[in-house]
């Protein structure tokens, strides 16, 4: 909690424009206290709490690392709702991408980051691995559990808002489909670092993310936490890994009804010592 609390201090002290001075100021602490709060050395103080998640603009649950059952973070709390499947319950095609490039030869752990409706965490406890996976929806992981149940697979779930949430245990595999236009453009490489650092050696990443094109019209959904990925953006986070792929596609979707385009970039990349 030392961690989670440290880190959301630092952001979202930052995203109010405000420095260490300052905020201490307003607290009537020293800037060293604060400090020493966004370094993990010390936790402030109980009594503080309510009053610096007031001025930071979040609840003192967020702020430890909690996310509450009532804040919605995307639109797919709502979709999920339903008994179908939104998206299905066919696994994605770099579902398969992970099957040939890693396969479950040995023990490995695998990371479904923002597993939706956990479509492809089961696949992947089907196929052998050892899944955990996480999403922000409260829906989704219902649903995910109900999915490994019906195929009698484990897979471990947690609610997480995958702009807060940091490894501190090492992974084998970590796989993303559809999920990281969801961190703003100022945390990805500090949520890429942590990724690539608690990846265990000859480890991969298997990520697609939303790219912008001009000639490609924005999603009818409406995502009020959206931030799409430049062409190239996700390879530049993986310079120093072996490349297996970092191709882009353009795809037609009709998820809300609408026909429409997207276009993504993928990544592939393995982790050599």
């Amino acid at each position: 909690m030392k961690e989670h609390l440290a880190r959301n201090i630092s952001r979202y002290r930052k995203e109010k424009g405000l420095t260490q001075d300052e905020l201490a100021q307003i607290l009537g602490v020293s800037f060293q206290a604060v400090s020493k709060w966004e370094n993990a050395v010390t936790m402030p103080d109980i009594s503080l709490l309510p009053q610096l998640s007031s001025i930071l603009g979040i609840s003192v649950d967020k702020m430890l690392g909690y996310v509450p059952r009532s804040e919605q973070v995307t639109i797919y709390e709502e979709q999920y709702q339903g008994s179908d499947y939104y998206w299905g319950v066919e696994p994605n095609s770099s579902c398969y991408q992970v099957l040939q490039c890693i396969p479950p030869t040995r023990p490995l752990k695998l990371l479904d980051i923002g597993c939706g409706e956990g479509k492809d965490a089961v696949f992947f406890a089907r196929n052998g691995y050892d899944v955990t996976a996480f999403d922000i929806t409260d829906a989704g992981l219902d649903k995910t559990k109900r999915l490994a149940d019906r195929a009698k697979v484990h897979v471990r779930v947690f609610k997480a808002d995958i702009m807060d949430f940091r490894l501190d245990t090492s992974f084998d595999i970590l796989h993303s489909s559809g999920v990281l236009h969801y961190i703003k453009p100022e945390y990805r490489n500090e949520i890429f670092s942590n990724y690539k650092q608690f990846t265990n050696v000859n480890g991969v990443h298997v990520f697609n993310a939303f790219v912008q094109k001009p000639f490609i019209a924005p999603p009818p959904e409406n995502e009020p936490h959206s931030y799409m990925w430049s062409s190239g953006e996700l390879l530049s986070h993986y310079t120093d890994w072996l490349i297996w792929d970092s191709s882009e596609i353009i795809f037609d979707c009709n998820s809300s009804g609408i026909p429409h385009q997207h276009a993504m970039s993928k990544i592939i990349a393995k982790k050599i010592n």
